[in-house]
């Protein structure tokens, strides 16, 4: 898909800042993936559509999560983690895209998993740091995300489950496992 196409597609489910976040993090995810080596056409794609059912009416999410057979223990954590699993499938219904990178990417940029692809790491990573985002921390890891992706990674995922901690809120458990996976490979 043409990225104008999917840009269209994408701003009718979006507010003008997500939009505007969308935008970033496609700029960045595009910067990663020639850095890196990742897939750069597959980078935009999955940036552009990476939250494309973030504002879908929550009982439309509860619903996919449920019949398409998701594990049903996102639905005992916050729902701002509903919308990458939802979205990876509408993505697939709704425009038509079918590559399972793209799609893993879409459905892992908030949680995170263990072994986690290339892109998969790309447009997690790109999510976190785009220039939009502005809070403790982001600038350490958009420093780190020039030389190392898995530290930046690690860093993003650490930080994420210290904001989350902080707030006392629970921290669904495959960011820990993510988190894991990436110290136990580093380590190797």
């Amino acid at each position: 898909m043409e990225r104008e196409k999917a840009l269209q597609l994408v701003k009718k489910q979006l507010t003008e800042h997500r939009y505007q976040h969308t935008l970033g993090v496609m700029e960045t995810a595009i910067s990663l993936a020639g850095r890196f080596g990742a897939d750069v056409k597959k980078a935009e794609i999955a940036a552009i559509f990476h939250d494309y059912a973030k504002f879908r009416p929550k009982n439309e999410m509860k619903e996919i999560i449920i019949n398409q057979g998701f594990p049903e223990d996102l639905l005992t954590f916050n729902s701002e983690l509903w919308h990458a699993p939802v979205g990876a499938y509408l993505v697939e219904k709704e425009a038509g895209i079918t590559d399972h990178e793209i799609l893993d990417a879409i459905r892992y940029h908030t949680s995170g998993r263990p072994n986690m692809t290339l892109l998969e790491k790309v447009i997690y990573l790109a999510d976190y740091i785009e220039p939009g985002r502005h809070f403790p921390g982001v600038e350490e890891v958009r420093e780190m995300a020039r030389e190392n992706l898995d530290l930046a990674l690690i860093k993003a995922v650490q930080n994420t489950i210290f904001f989350l901690m902080k707030k006392n809120q629970t921290v669904y458990p495959e960011t820990f496992f993510t988190y894991n996976d990436l110290i136990t490979k580093l380590e190797d």
